[in-house]
C-alpha cells in the first residue's frame, strides 16, 4: 500500500478525528479511504446516468411493456 501525507487546517483535522471516534474507524486513514471509495462510486454512478441520458430511447414503457416484463420474470 502506498503512503500519502496530507496537510489539513486544524478545523478539518478536528472534524476527521471526530468522525473517526463517532463512526468507529480505527484510523483517520480508514475514514479517508471510505470517503474516497464513496466518491469513486458517486462518479461511476454519474457516468452511468450520463451515458443513459445520452443513449437512444428504448421501447415505450406502456402497459404491454410491463406485462411482458412480468411474464419474463415469472418464466425465470
Amino acid at each position: 500500500m502506498s503512503t500519502m501525507n496530507i496537510s489539513l487546517p486544524e478545523s478539518l483535522k478536528g472534524f476527521v478525528d471526530e468522525q473517526v471516534r463517532q463512526r468507529g474507524y480505527s484510523t483517520s486513514s480508514e475514514y479517508l479511504r471510505e470517503l474516497i471509495r464513496k466518491e469513486q462510486d458517486r462518479q461511476q454512478l454519474r457516468s452511468l446516468l450520463l451515458e443513459g441520458a445520452n443513449s437512444a430511447l428504448g421501447p415505450e414503457a406502456d402497459t404491454h411493456y410491463f406485462s411482458r416484463l412480468r411474464q419474463q420474470a415469472n418464466e425465470s
